[in-house]
């Protein structure tokens, strides 16, 4: 019994990052009804610009809120310069440029960086959560720091002018014109959302998998999984995705025979081939009707 609680307490700490990525993931497809290939490569990316500033002697809470600016900075940079000419260019185009995107971005981070594994630091530090061998404090800071990214978003999105012109932009982007909206700008602001949501993931995961420009492969698919189950159109459905994930990988690599660490990846993407084949839209995903 305690075997079993400790995986499932492991389960939700890891799939706390798989939300983050998956929560970045969902909001450039609402944006763009694109699937970013690239979200890893950002976060990690971020994650190493955090670690060169601390480097530089700079406070680790100072550091985290300097790469969330400079990530949300990039994030809107990125959609300007390169997506925004391919709005309206075919599918198999923007899917090019996130390849293309994810490859410039990971040769970047190992021109700078090399691709030696480096120590990430934790603020929250790595012993056992008040006394208990069963969580440490950093999984319970990674369950707390998404849980309140997911509460700040909710009123965002929910309670500021910005915000609900952001969903209206992406839910109704014609009628969002009519009555004033920036449609452009708010796209942009997803990006820059997306990308800081993504380097919240990789400053979380760096003092768990070490930092190095490969660190975020497993998270992006792990990312994708939860996406898919929890929903593409939902963004509480992918933080709950996200745990989902977490607490099913754990408990199968310990209580299916054969499967162990190695065989963790390949069941994630199994997991997205089952949701797509059995319910497309997800847990909490809706069906999208377009005029054509």
């Amino acid at each position: 019994m305690e075997l079993f609680i400790n995986q499932v307490l492991a389960g939700i700490a890891t799939g706390a990052i798989y939300a983050c990525m998956a929560l970045a993931i969902v909001m450039i497809f609402q944006a763009i009804d694109h699937l970013n290939f690239a979200q890893g490569e950002m976060a990690m990316f971020a994650t190493f610009i955090a670690w060169q500033l601390m480097q530089w002697g700079v406070p680790y809470w100072w550091a985290f809120l300097l790469t969330l600016i400079i990530s949300f900075a990039g994030g809107v940079i990125i959609e300007r310069l390169l997506f925004k000419p391919l709005a309206k260019a075919p599918v198999l185009t923007n899917v090019a440029g996130f390849i293309a995107l994810f490859a410039i971005v990971n040769s970047v981070a190992g021109l700078i960086w090399d691709f030696t594994i480096k120590q990430f630091p934790t603020p929250f530090g790595s012993s056992p959560f008040l006394g208990s061998q069963l969580i440490s404090t950093h999984q319970v800071g990674m369950i707390g720091v998404t849980l309140g990214l997911l509460i700040a978003l909710f009123v965002f999105f929910r309670f500021t002018r910005i915000g609900l012109a952001m969903r209206a932009a992406a839910a109704m982007p014609e009628s969002a014109r009519l009555v004033g909206i920036n449609t452009g700008w708010m796209v942009a602001l997803g990006w820059g959302m997306a990308s800081a949501i993504g380097a919240i993931a990789g400053i979380l995961i760096a003092p768990v998998v070490f930092l190095e420009p490969n660190m975020m492969g497993g998270v992006l698919i792990y990312g994708f999984a939860a996406a898919v189950l929890g929903g593409l159109t939902s963004p509480l459905g992918a933080v709950l995705g996200g745990f989902l994930v977490g607490v099913f990988e754990n408990l199968v690599g310990t209580y299916v025979p054969g499967v162990g660490n190695e065989l963790k990846l390949p069941i994630a993407l199994a997991l997205i081939v089952i949701v797509l084949v059995v319910k497309p839209t997800g847990l909490m995903g809706h069906t999208v009707v377009k005029r054509v």
